[in-house]
Order: C-alpha cells, then structure tokens, then sequence
C-alpha cells in the first residue's frame, strides 16, 4: 500500500485547522510569550511539536495531563524519559514536598545519597557514583575524566547516537567522512577535531577506529534510541567490550533513554560490564538531576589525579549538583516507582502496544515495522529494522512523521516530538493502549480513503 503525499498535505491542513479550533488559549498565550521568550517558548526544541504552536500545560498526573484550554491527553511522550515514573508519582511526590519544607540545597550531603549510592550498585553494578544535574552534564564529566585518566585525545561515538547537549556528540558520518551535525549551533571546536565517528553495528568500523589507540572512550547507548530503537546485533556488545579492554579504552554506557528495559537499564538487563555509566531523567521522578557511576579500576586510576586544591576548578560538578532535594526525589523514586514490578507491567503494556499498531500495519498492508525496548515502542515507515543510525535518518519522514503526531494530538494522545515513539507509565491503563490503536487505525484509513 502506498500513502498518497499529496493527500499528506491535504490532511495536515485539515488537522491543522482543527488543532487551532481546540486550543484558542494556549494561541493567546503563545503569542503572548513571543514578548520574552525566543520564539515563544522558554526551551528552544518547544517549537517542534506538531501543532501550529506548542500546547501550554495545566496540570498532570500520572500518564494524564490537561492543557489551559482543558483538554485533557493520554500522555505517550512523558516527557521523553523525563516523566517516564508517571506526572506526579504518588510514590515520590511526599518525599520531594518534605525535602522541600526542610531546604533543598547546602553544598552538603544528606544520608539520602548513602541509600542512592547503595541502590545504583546494586541496579547497575559499578561500585562508585557521583551526582550531576542532568544526564548531558554526566555524560560531560565523564569524558572529561577519561580523558584525564587516559592522557588520550579523542572519543568515539556512534552515528546520530544521542548524549543531550555534549560537544563531541554533534558529528555524523556524509558519504563515509566525519563532519559536524545538521544544525550543531556555534561549536566551540569542529567535533572532528575530538571525536570519531562511526557507525553502530559496524565491528570491522569499530575495529579500525579503536587501533591508533588513540580513543580515550567510547560513549555509547547500548541500544540506541534518539534516532529511534536500534537494537544491538547478536555479539556486537561482546566485541564493543572485548576491543575497548584490549585497546585500554573506557567504555561509557548512557542509559538516560535505555533506563526503559529494566530497573537496572539494560546494563541491569543484560549484565554488562562497563568502565562507567550515566543515567538521568527519569530517576529523580521529574526532578533535575543524573548520575554517573564507575568500576572498581576507575576509580582507583581517579583517586590523587585531583588534589584537594584543585577539587573545585576542574570543571566537574556544579553548586546545585548532589542537592538535598535531587537526593530526596532519586531516594523516592528508586525505591517506590522504578520497582521490577513496575518494570513487569509497564514492558507487558508497551508489547500490547506493539501488537496493536502491528496489528493495523498488517491488515493495511503497510511498509512499516514497529521496534519495541523494555516500555518503549515506536514505528517505522520502512519495511525492514535499521541497524545503524545511517539507515535510520534516511528513514525519517519529518512530514508524515507531523501528520500522525498531530492527528493523535487533535484526539487526546501526545507522542514525542519527534518520530513515533511512546513510553508507558505505572499509570498507563490497558484501555490508554487500545485507545492509541483505534487512533492509529483511524489516521491511516484516513491517508488511505
């Protein structure tokens, strides 16, 4: 079957239309905001949901939230990992307040942060942590530390791989050659210049890049995710591993995205054996804040490579890094909503998920596929799984991809911003899920009549 384009635009207009008539508040309030915010958001990718503008929220709760015009959305994007514990998690939500009444920031540890450390050995296996603001800031601290351990100059990452706002992260491959990503706004230094990049799956690629001995780390996301899910081909994991040991090459694991295959990541899931791992987001249960932890020979090649003097001028950390209250939310969060039978229910639900929008795909005779990892679900318009992040973008329909979203946005369902992907919550219901599906089957008849 195949979808008509020019019937595409028609249908986006039509939807765009319909999108204005239901959210004539949050028009007001945009256009008002252009006055002092950049566009009129107060976060510069806010400009890229599908709508005309971007909905202002209300209020939310568990995997619901209700804009300013009341309209109330079954929420599949949770803030792209941000809010995957649900808006508002019961099981976090009184420990925050409490932190709150009593002081959120001293520059000072609380006992809170023994009980995390504790609880992030035991999920994902590394000895020792430290705490950041956020998972770019981790990631960032990482590398400036493996290069310090190292004495080595580059890093190495995957094509379209995604690290929040790292530096050496905005590179992709053009025709083979390394050069500086689509839309990498002023670079403090060409990222070809620190990093190598190449493409995931690629062992041969990998090989290569890892024999100058020249990489101080490899940064990856064991599966990666921001390009939408790429599974790991079968041993590609055991030789990433086996060639950074033998290369003395750090390999960072970034699990802020792939938290979602379990309560210990897919590190967790799939016991692997990392150098260091960052995560964040989720974590705190909406709170700011991240991690990044590190093996027993880590930290003993840390321990003196910093003198007491200097502890304070090495460009890791931060004031409100390891804060009371981000100790308070992780506490909370970890202990009461990131639990294995969360995990059980949430994976149980995103595979329903699957099977439903597979269900559509194949009665309609689509082209598509669907991936799945751990609660996270997404669909592809393409016929067969990418296996690097190369044949990904070549896949993105940035048209199509708008359509969808805002059709499922004018019937009370929220998708990422980008590509088709969705999350499920503790609060997510079964009916939310075959919701989604009549959505789904409805968009496509549409294009399809």
């Amino acid at each position: 079957m195949v979808i008509d384009r020019p019937r595409v635009k028609e249908k986006l207009e039509k939807e765009l239309k319909l999108f204005e008539e239901k959210h004539p508040r949050s028009k007001a309030l945009f256009e008002r905001a252009k006055a002092n915010f950049i566009d009129g958001v107060p976060m510069n990718w806010m400009v890229k949901w599908a709508g005309s503008y971007p909905i202002f929220v209300d209020r939310g709760e568990g995997a619901y939230f209700t804009d300013v015009d009341g309209n109330r959305f079954i929420d599949f994007c949770l803030g792209d990992t941000g809010s995957m514990t649900g808006h508002a998690p019961e099981g976090a939500v009184p420990a925050i307040v409490e932190r709150i009444k009593n002081g959120v920031t001293f520059m000072l540890p609380t006992e809170d942060a023994i009980w995390v450390g504790e609880a992030l050995t035991k999920r994902f296996g590394l000895p020792y942590w430290q705490v950041a603001i956020s998972a770019t800031d981790a990631n960032r601290f990482s590398l400036r530390l493996a290069r310090h351990i190292t004495k080595r100059k580059y890093v190495l990452v995957f094509n379209y791989s995604y690290h929040g706002t790292v530096d050496e992260a905005f590179i992709t491959l053009k025709d083979g050659v390394a050069e500086s990503r689509s839309g990498n706004i002023g670079p403090q230094v060409d990222p070809t210049q620190t990093t190598k990049v190449i493409e995931f799956n690629d062992i041969e690629a990998l090989e290569k890049a890892l024999a100058p001995g020249d990489v101080a780390c490899v940064l990856a996301e064991p599966a990666m995710t921001n390009i939408g899910i790429i599974h790991p081909e079968p041993g590609y994991l055991e030789a990433l591993r086996e060639m950074t040991r033998r290369t003395g090459t750090l390999l960072i694991y970034d699990e802020t995205h792939t938290m979602c295959a379990g309560p210990g990541g897919y590190t967790g899931a799939y016991g692997l054996k990392p150098d260091m791992l960052t995560v964040g987001k989720a974590i705190g249960g909406g709170i700011p804040t991240a991690v990044y932890g590190f093996s027993e020979e880590v930290a003993k090649r840390m321990r003196g490579l910093i003198s007491l003097e200097d502890s304070d001028t090495g460009g890791i950390g931060g004031t409100l890094a390891g804060n009371a209250l981000s100790m308070a939310a992780m506490r909370a969060t970890l202990e009461n909503v990131l639990t294995e039978e969360a995990f059980e229910r949430n994976i149980a639900l995103a595979k329903r998920f699957a099977e439903g929008v597979e269900s559509v795909i194949e009665e309609k005779r689509l082209p598509w596929i669907v991936k799945r990892l751990g609660c996270r679900t997404e669909y592809w318009f393409r016929e067969t799984p990418p296996r690097n992040g190369g044949e990904a973008a070549a896949a993105v329909d940035f048209e199509l991809d708008r359509y969808m979203h805002l059709y499922a946005l004018n019937r009370g369902i929220l998708m990422t911003p980008f590509h088709n992907m969705a999350l499920i919550s503790s609060q997510t219901a079964v009916e939310d899920v075959d919701y989604h599906t009549e959505v789904f089957r409805q968009s496509v008849e549409s294009l399809l009549e």
